[in-house]
């Protein structure tokens, strides 16, 4: 990459940094190590006549298996083969949403033990295995990182094994966000705290999003860092509980196991222990945020607003949904 652009400087323009799932939950800075050629939906005759350095990569390396894909199946494939240049999927709406941004809030969809939501920068091509929210702040971060979401997302999500798949269709779209959260000073300074503690903590370790979460809910980790981080998670979940006027609800967490395991069969393994709410907690806060996204599907209704096209209710923000192999859009 480095030398196509020191060899001509207009090649840096269609070269794009490139992120997926492992980068996210593995990098201690969230780093992509990975770029990609990227020309969007430019015609032919255009990038080889800009990039042909570029267009000659491209050529070698994916047309064979767009022809190949093509042969094997008469659907979508062969349409694809004829812009072999291009990428299946632009995600339009997506790159068109974050557009300007200097940031945006992403989450890795694949089976991951852990919820992690991390800030990336918006000039960036995101893996498949990547929901993007076009969203900038710490207030929306703390919206979805507090525990209200995650309880929301492990009963809504789908699942690989005992590791949550964050299927933004269910946990996202469907999820009733305290009214006015946007503009809550409080929220914004809970995640702010949370966030950036969070991500000085990975760098010092050299640890990722994974390592740092398994410490995190780790009876035996106790060092003072870590607990640092448990206190500033539990003050950013008090923000989100009093952001819904849930205010009797308490924040105190218990080292519980994930699901029952038979102690005979686990042998020395290590227990799936998880730092969370005792389980009249969460199925109270459950309940609550069930009761909140039927009131606003009812709301909605009155209204008059367009029926929603997945509901349970329909999340107060704007949320436009694509799916795409370079990205899904929610925002």
């Amino acid at each position: 990459m480095r030398r196509l652009i020191l060899k001509d400087v207009h090649n840096q323009e269609v070269i794009f940094p490139y992120i997926g799932g492992e980068e996210v939950n593995t990098s201690p800075t969230n780093i992509h190590r990975r770029y990609v050629i990227n020309f969007g939906d430019r015609p032919e005759d255009e990038c080889r006549q800009r990039w042909p350095d570029l267009m000659a990569i491209v050529e070698a390396n994916v047309r064979p298996e767009r022809l190949l894909s093509a042969q094997r199946s008469k659907s979508a494939h062969g349409l694809r083969a004829g812009i072999w240049w291009q990428h299946y999927h632009h995600a339009r709406e997506l790159y068109s949403a974050i557009a300007g941004m200097d940031r945006v809030l992403v989450v890795n969809c694949g089976a991951t033990q852990h919820l992690g939501f991390v800030f990336l920068p918006a000039r960036m091509v995101f893996a498949n295995s990547l929901a993007v929210f076009a969203e900038s702040t710490y207030a929306a971060f703390a919206t979805l990182q507090a525990r209200p979401h995650e309880i929301w997302a492990r009963f809504f999500g789908s699942s690989l094994e005992d590791r949550l798949r964050y299927t933004p269709s269910d946990c996202f779209e469907t999820f009733p966000f305290p009214l006015g959260w946007e503009t809550r000073a409080d929220l914004e300074i809970a995640g702010n705290a949370y966030y950036e503690f969070r991500a000085a903590l990975m760098v010092s370790n050299n640890d990722g999003l994974t390592k740092t979460y398994n410490r995190f809910h780790d009876p035996d980790e106790r060092m003072p860092e870590i607990l640092k981080l448990r206190e500033l998670h539990a003050a950013m979940d008090r923000s989100v509980l009093d952001a819904y006027g849930w205010n009797d609800i308490s924040t105190d967490c218990e080292f519980l196991l994930d699901y029952e395991i038979d102690e005979a069969e686990w042998g020395s393994k290590k227990k799936p222990y998880r730092l969370r709410w005792p389980d009249e907690v969460g199925d109270e806060v459950l309940a609550r945020l069930l009761e909140l996204n039927a009131d606003l599907a009812r709301e909605e209704a009155r209204s008059g607003a367009a029926a929603p096209s997945k509901r349970l209710g329909k999340v107060n923000t704007a949320h436009l949904i694509e799916e795409a192999d370079t990205g899904r859009l929610f925002s």
